[in-house]
């Protein structure tokens, strides 16, 4: 017996109508009738909550004829550490992932924007003498580490939040029955939006180096380069958050399915990156802002981060290959 045909059972037994089961679940009669008819299938929330009002579990919902030791992805059941997420845990995830993931991007985008005002500031002190350099640095300074200090503390939050589920990036994991074609489809209805993000975010990286790269051609003047400066980090903050976004929502598609950069392969690979991007991107952050303080020349120290990235773009090659041989 079949998802479909259990929930018609269950809800005659029960002695309910679609509309008085629809009502229950917070869906419309249509959507009742989808899944009697096998054309839709209930999200993951739904399947828990049709269990609790039907006195079923989960398994017995998802199973069709599998015996109950099934009821488990057993692909990699034998293979030691392997972590069995159940239907519950898996929608829990996904649920959290899509509450907080804006809240982060907003957070991480916050950091980038943390020098925007010191910069603005700086080039006004150059443009307007009323300003002098040492007040525009001293409350950049002051603006920087508040914004920095509140992006920080709202990323270790969140991070700590998502903590509990770090073994879907380290571990192999085994699904309950059923998730993962639920999954599957819910990763493919976002796949048009993922792309769209992912697309936008790059179009805004490019469009925001522009004026930068033609003004520093057409001139020396610090003010119009550092107003640049800041425009360019204004849309790579918009394009990060785009980024972030769509992609951990996608990722946790991908963590639950164990595809792409969470397959089990690559996890292996990614304990040895992660160490290496602990280390590496603390030492760009302070390269960038000791060259551009001691240096004032914030029109040019932009290009360590392009650099920085297709260095440690490399590193991860190298590392993958090292790994896979």
């Amino acid at each position: 017996m079949i998802l479909s045909e259990k929930i018609v059972m269950l809800r005659k037994k029960f002695g309910w109508s679609q509309e008085e089961l629809a009502e229950q679940l917070g869906v419309s009669r249509q959507s009742v009738s989808k899944w009697e008819l096998g054309t839709a299938i209930p999200d993951l929330d739904k399947i828990v909550r049709l269990s609790q009002l039907f006195g079923v579990s989960t398994d017995f919902l998802l199973k069709d004829e599998a015996p109950v030791e099934n009821s488990f992805d057993n692909s990699h059941a034998d293979e030691p550490g392997t972590h069995y997420v159940s239907v519950e845990e898996a929608n829990t995830y996904m649920d959290l992932i899509k509450s907080i993931s804006g809240k982060l991007a907003n957070a991480i985008s916050t950091l980038i924007l943390s020098p925007v005002i010191l910069i603005l500031l700086l080039a006004f002190s150059e443009y307007k003498a009323a300003l002098s350099e040492n007040t525009a640095t001293g409350i950049g300074v002051a603006i920087l580490l508040i914004l920095a200090s509140c992006g920080v503390s709202a990323i270790v939050y969140f991070g700590m939040k998502l903590s509990k589920y770090e073994y879907l990036e380290k571990e192999v994991i085994s699904l309950e029955y059923g998730i993962q074609g639920i999954v599957k489809k819910k990763k493919s209805e976002f796949e048009d939006k993922y792309r769209m993000s992912i697309t936008v975010g790059i179009a805004m990286c490019i469009i925001g180096l522009v004026p930068l790269v033609i003004v520093s051609s057409l001139t020396d003047d610090d003010f119009k380069i550092m107003l640049c400066v800041a425009v360019l980090l204004s849309f790579v903050a918009v394009a990060v958050n785009l980024f972030i976004r769509a992609g951990m929502i996608n990722g946790s598609y991908n963590k639950l399915l164990q595809s792409d950069d969470f397959s089990i392969r690559n996890k292996e690979i990614s304990k040895k990156t992660a160490s290496i991007a602990g280390i590496y991107w603390p030492i760009v952050v302070a390269i960038f802002l000791g060259y551009s303080f001691t240096t004032n020349d914030w029109g040019s120290s932009w290009i360590i981060w392009p650099i920085a990235a297709l260095l440690f773009a490399a590193i991860n090659g190298i590392v993958t290959i090292v790994n896979r041989k």
